[in-house]
Order: structure tokens, then C-alpha cells, then sequence
């Protein structure tokens, strides 16, 4: 099972039809369609990125998949996410890093990820969950990786946190998941 598998079955057990979810970094669209597809025909999804690849990216994605209509695509950083929405989120996905097959000069860093993630924490609803993948095989990605795995600890009094104790060692991605 990829990582990626591992953080759409702790949003699948929990998000539910009818609800909104986050895609909080579109990039090429795939969570988006998983979100849409889970939160089904009543449900809402909105979807983040700063590049307009990913918006026509994951718009074609979605219209092939027959999702489109519940989703809104917004052209902003993650930040933002408190603009668009103010509270009964389901569930809050975020893939860190850069858009595969893309300018991997454009990442998420530090600073606006755990500006979204505080954002995240106070929309979700009692019982969602916020995946987060940490990709660091690029400049700037272990800086931020180890910014959010500091944050995601500092939750664990008021929130059920799924990390590592200790901060993974290497470059590979890893999963953290907090639940409300």
C-alpha cells in the first residue's frame, strides 16, 4: 500500500456523503477525484494550488471521472482555505512539495503550510481527519517537513495525532494524520 493509499483510508473512514473536503494541494487531481468521489453527488469539494497547470489538470481529471460539479477549483495557495470555507469540513488533504512534471521551483514552504494547516485544524468538524504527505526529496522540503511534524506533536493534547515519534530519517515521504 503507497503512502498515498494510506492517507485516502483515513479520510475514507471517516468522510462521509454530503460533506465538503479539502484538497489543499491539487496538484495533477487525483485526491481531488477521490474526495469527490467520496464525498458523492451532495457533497462539495474544494481544491488549491498556485499553478494554473494543476487547475487544468485536475479540471480535465474531473470531468473525465463525471465529478466536476462538485467541485470548486480555486486559484490560491492553501492559506487561503479560511476565505472559502468556515467550519464542517470532513476531511483536509495535503500532498507537500512540488506538482510532479512541473517547475519544482513552485513548492509548498514552511510558512504558508502551517498558516493552512492552523486554518484546517479550526474548519474541521468533531471527528475529521487532516492527512498530510511530507515530500522532502527537494530544496526546502526537510525544513518544512520537520515545521509541520513539530506542529502536528504540539496538537496532540487537543487533537488524536498518528506521527512518529521521532523525525524520520531521510528524504523519503512520510504520513501524519490528526483527528478532531
Amino acid at each position: 500500500m503507497t503512502i498515498s493509499d494510506q492517507a485516502k483510508e483515513a479520510i475514507a473512514r471517516v468522510l462521509e456523503e454530503g460533506e465538503t473536503a479539502i484538497d489543499a494541494t491539487m496538484g495533477n487531481g487525483w485526491d481531488t477525484v477521490f474526495l469527490a468521489e467520496t464525498v458523492g453527488p451532495s457533497g462539495k469539494v474544494l481544491a488549491f494550488d498556485v499553478q494554473e497547470a494543476a487547475l487544468k489538470k485536475t479540471d480535465k481529471r474531473l470531468e473525465r471521472a463525471g465529478v466536476r460539479e462538485r467541485c470548486q477549483l480555486v486559484h490560491q495557495g492553501h492559506e487561503t482555505m479560511g476565505e472559502h470555507v468556515s467550519g464542517g469540513v470532513g476531511a483536509v488533504m495535503f500532498n507537500l512539495g512540488y506538482l510532479p512534471y512541473a517547475d519544482r521551483s513552485v513548492i509548498t514552504t514552511e510558512g504558508t503550510t502551517l498558516r493552512a494547516l492552523q486554518t484546517a485544524r479550526e474548519i474541521l468538524r468533531p471527528g475529521g481527519v487532516i492527512a498530510i504527505i511530507c515530500y522532502r526529496g527537494h530544496p526546502g522540503g526537510q525544513d518544512e517537513a520537520r515545521a509541520v511534524w513539530q506542529w502536528v506533536l504540539a496538537q496532540s493534547e487537543s487533537l488524536q495525532v498518528d506521527a512518529p515519534k521521532d523525525f524520520p530519517v531521510g528524504d523519503g515521504p512520510f504520513l501524519l494524520a490528526l483527528t478532531k
